[in-house]
């Protein structure tokens, strides 16, 4: 399982670099805005973790409007994109994208379950919406504002540190770090994941000139954390649904969700962090 597990998160790490990189000579060749490329990669990613959030939220006698839900989240997650070519202020822009969503999610359920569970179901989009939309435009806006190398940085040492915390987990993992919500994950995980995230870090930090080596292991510790945070977060959901995995279309890990939630969870952060230190 250790070995299935690190080849395809490898694999899939490796294949989303190749794709993120063409976006350079897709700016610079074809005249293309920044991130067209990763912009179309969330959006298929957002809709599939949309059907598997709505898997889990049926298991609690939720629904997900999934047209709605779907579309603002893309919407959500453009709102820095669209200003490379349009004179929209992403600010405004994106307190229009929510106040419509709320016309919508009510226009959706007054058209299809009328009265009934209202609150619960224009809720649970309402996360959903800004689970997968509002934190994915940050991952989107740290590739725009900031440029290929920061944002590889940012994904390697996240998705680098599950890896160190898996395997050191599997190997060493004695100590229990959260039982109620992730029974499987340990204290020698979380220092696999620190550890890893850190040398990560430093490795891009000298490599590409990006930050100083002591604020890139302070990143990488803080962000193997925040990471470690946001499986916790959306391991608190599956517990709730009763599920073990979002779904099962990444062999090795289960589902798109089970891949995404550590980036999303750390995006806004990372972004903060760039922001003040770079």
């Amino acid at each position: 399982m250790l070995k299935h597990r690190l080849f395809y998160g490898i694999l899939m790490t490796l294949s989303f670099t190749g794709i993120v990189v063409l976006d350079d000579p897709a700016q610079r060749w074809v005249g293309l805005p920044a991130g067209t490329i990763l912009t179309l990669l969330i959006a298929i990613l957002i809709i599939l973790a949309q059907l598997e959030l709505a898997n889990l939220a049926t298991a609690k006698n939720l629904k997900i409007f999934i047209p709605v839900s779907s579309l603002a989240s893309i919407l959500l997650t453009t709102t820095w994109y669209w200003p490379q070519f349009i004179e929209v202020s992403p600010h405004t822009y994106l307190f229009f994208v929510m106040a419509f969503t709320l016309s919508g999610l009510f226009l959706y359920q007054y058209a299809f379950y009328g009265t009934t569970d209202v609150l619960a179901n224009c809720g649970v989009n309402c996360f959903s919406i800004i689970y997968l939309g509002l934190l994915s435009g940050f991952v989107l806006a740290i590739r725009i504002d900031f440029g290929l190398w920061p944002f590889l940085m940012f994904i390697f040492v996240v998705k680098c540190s599950d890896i160190g915390a898996y395997a050191i987990g599997t190997l060493f993992g004695k100590h229990k770090f959260s039982p109620k919500i992730s029974p499987g994950k340990t204290w020698e995980g979380m220092a696999g994941a620190a550890a890893t995230a850190m040398l990560v870090a430093l490795a891009f930090a000298a490599g590409f000139d990006i930050m100083v080596w002591w604020l890139a292991l302070i990143f990488g510790l803080c962000f193997a954390c925040i990471a470690q945070a946001g499986d916790l977060a959306e391991s608190m959901i599956k517990r709730d649904a009763e599920h073990k995995d979002s779904g099962n279309k990444v062999p090795g890990f289960g589902g798109v969700l089970d891949i995404v939630d550590s980036p999303l969870a750390a995006a806004p952060f990372a972004y903060l962090f760039f922001m003040l230190f770079t």
